[in-house]
């Protein structure tokens, strides 16, 4: 008995002092976003990262907090930072906008995919964005970073 009561005395010290100073010395983050990293900002202890975690779950807030960027959460980007997006727009920059103009095509049908526009939203997407033309196709200068820009600020499927 007096054994065991050593042993897990041992292991206690051992979890409690010298797993979260591994922790620490390594500068692990692993509770992602939320009330719970800023209640327990710069605690990098097992405990801490633990109530952590479990308070982000409880409360469900990461996901307000990656939508808002609020609570330690980055907001993500605009979708013009989607690389096969930018690349679709810049190689197609005439194709493009010749289907904008048509409000139908393939290119902008390939334009609201890639953009993340749900399907049965495509036709309103295209009469949207036809309707807008000038306003996204400014002058022959445009870049296609412009053309992104211009659609995402329209768009209310992005």
């Amino acid at each position: 008995m007096k054994k065991s009561a050593v042993l897990m005395f041992i292991l206690f010290v051992f979890v409690v002092f010298l797993g979260p100073a591994h922790a620490a010395a390594l500068n692990q983050k692993n509770t992602g976003c939320g009330l719970g990293s800023m209640l327990f900002e710069d605690q990098n202890g097992l405990a801490s990262q633990t109530f952590a975690v479990t308070t982000n779950g409880t409360f469900g807030n990461g996901t307000f907090g990656i939508t808002s960027g609020t609570s330690n959460c980055d907001k993500p980007a605009s979708f013009s930072s989607n690389k096969k997006l930018n690349e679709f727009v810049a190689e197609n920059m005439d194709n493009v906008a010749r289907d904008i103009a048509r409000g139908n095509g393939e290119y902008l049908n390939t334009l609201a995919i890639l953009a993340g526009v749900p399907e049965s939203k495509h036709a309103v997407f295209y009469r949207q964005l036809q309707s807008n033309f000038s306003s996204i196709y400014t002058s022959d200068k445009v870049t296609h970073i412009d053309v992104l820009n211009s659609i995402e600020a329209l768009s209310t499927y992005m």
